[in-house]
């Protein structure tokens, strides 16, 4: 039986989970959810749309089998789970920019001869000659973890899969190492483990997913695709940039924008608006010149260079105000998105 609902995974507890849910919030799509246990929810804003709550895991299998149309997860569980050549799932966004974190080898501190992944491989092959056994991983991502030391070389390896805890694996000898996420790296310190230099497997973040088959063959997943990518492209667009007001004198729209132009940093998106400033009753101006107002959307890099450039050409009262969204007419992700499905 053909499922007509259209479901959203996310993620159940951790830093992820509220993660997720404050990202939605800030790009208009807030989740309500009146009871914490309840595994469904609903965003106002999209009414078709159901929201479930999993392990970041249990997210990729899901939308990967179809079960769940959507889902926000870690490129980590996506990658291990889904693999680079999936056929079934679609990576719609790849950089939510929050969860970042990074799978890395980490080693214990005073294996003061083991500074990178060439040294843990010789290192591989004197423990088979000595001791007569592999080196030993404990890991929660074999797949990403065995590709990576056969790709460095670094064999003979067992992995160790473990669910629980992986830092106090190589304390108490049941592994050598550890390949697990890491964000500020205090935990490994705290239990006497370093990352090796060249050791991160996967720089990994929060990602937007979605089933493939839903998308080519469900026309309400694909416009409810659209609204999603819509709202998270320009909130996060958004967030790069400000909007800066100024008054300026001249004598026509015309002329204030040719003077603009000739400053690298006053293009705005795609121009400056300008209009005209109706000045109080009673003022004068004497037929010399005319105030105009002008706004600009500028980069947050390029700020202190606006503010520059607004000066030189005679800007004054300039006043600088954050965005909440700036709407493409239509999504980059979404366009790569259908071209993506185009392929099949």
């Amino acid at each position: 039986m053909t499922r007509e609902d259209i479901r959203l995974a996310l993620p159940s507890k951790g830093r992820l989970a509220g993660d997720s849910l404050e990202f939605l919030e800030a790009s208009g799509l807030k989740v309500y959810r009146p009871n914490p246990r309840q595994y469904a929810a609903q965003i106002p804003a999209l009414p078709g749309l159901t929201v479930m709550f999993q392990r970041p895991g249990d997210i990729a299998v899901s939308v990967r089998q179809g079960s769940v149309d959507f889902g926000i997860t870690g490129l980590d569980v996506f990658c291990e789970k889904c693999g680079e050549h999936n056929e079934d799932a679609l990576l719609l966004h790849d950089a939510l920019t929050f969860s970042r974190c990074r799978l890395s080898l980490a080693v214990p501190e005073d294996w003061s001869e083991v500074e990178d992944t060439s040294s843990l491989a010789r290192l591989a092959r004197q423990m088979l000659a000595s001791e007569k056994r592999p080196l030993r991983v404990a890991t929660k991502f074999p797949t990403l973890t065995g590709n990576f030391l056969e790709a460095r070389g670094v064999t003979p390896f067992q992995l160790v899969e473990v669910e629980g805890t992986l830092e106090i694996a190589p304390a108490i000898g049941y592994a050598d190492l550890i390949a697990d996420l890491v964000s500020t790296g205090t935990t490994l310190r705290d239990n006497h483990l370093r990352e090796l230099d060249d050791g991160a497997i996967l720089h990994s973040q929060a990602i937007l997913i979605a089933n493939r088959a839903a998308l080519a063959n469900r026309p309400p997943v694909l416009a409810l695709a659209r609204q999603l990518l819509e709202y998270i492209e320009a909130h996060l667009r958004a967030q790069e940039c400000h909007l800066v007001f100024a008054n300026m004198r001249g004598g026509s729209p015309e002329e204030i924008a040719a003077r603009m132009f000739a400053q690298p940093n006053l293009s705005g998106l795609q121009g400056p608006t300008i209009s005209p400033i109706i000045p109080n009753y009673g003022a004068t101006n004497n037929g010399a010149t005319n105030w105009y107002a002008v706004n600009i959307v500028v980069r947050k890099d390029r700020l202190a260079q606006t503010i520059a450039a607004l000066r030189t050409v005679g800007g004054s009262g300039v006043v600088v105000s954050p965005v909440t969204y700036i709407f493409e007419e239509e999504p980059q992700r979404y366009r790569a998105m259908l071209s993506a499905l185009g392929d099949d």
